[in-house]
């Protein structure tokens, strides 16, 4: 992996370990397991899952699923649900797999797609996170 994309996965990790002290599921891994390495050495345990075969490194487990017809066990006692390159058409199901498990979820996007749902921003090096959005207390 070149130095920036590892930066960027690095800085993806770190922030992504903030939700996730046990148990994280990434959706959609496709050829791009680098973040889910980086989350998994820095200590919770890591599923990814894709809808075709996936080939994942050392500690980190592969599932096949299907984020728009989910197999609840999958996400099941999961702190986190994530994906990266997450486009428009799966992001409500995967905020909808996370709440079903009582997960928080993030997600990025692809260049110039948005965030379709209700979402906070987190600005990261080389990379926008996009988490479920904090809410003010009221008063």
């Amino acid at each position: 992996m070149t130095r920036p994309r590892r930066a960027v996965a690095d800085a993806l990790a770190d922030s992504l370990a903030e939700f996730a002290p046990d148990r994280a599921v990434e959706v959609g891994v496709g050829r791009r397991p680098d973040v889910a390495a980086a989350l998994a050495e820095r200590g919770p345990t890591v599923t990814v899952t894709d809808v075709v075969d996936r080939p994942v490194p050392d500690r980190v487990r592969f599932v096949r699923d299907d984020v728009t017809d989910p197999d609840p066990a999958v996400y099941a006692d999961a702190d986190l649900v994530y994906a990266l390159n997450c486009p428009p058409e799966l992001q409500r199901p995967l905020v909808d797999a996370a709440a079903a498990a009582g997960a928080t979820w993030a997600f990025t996007t692809l260049g110039a797609d948005p965030a379709v749902v209700d979402a906070s921003p987190r600005t990261l090096p080389g990379e926008t996170l996009f988490t479920a959005p904090t809410r003010k207390r009221q008063t």
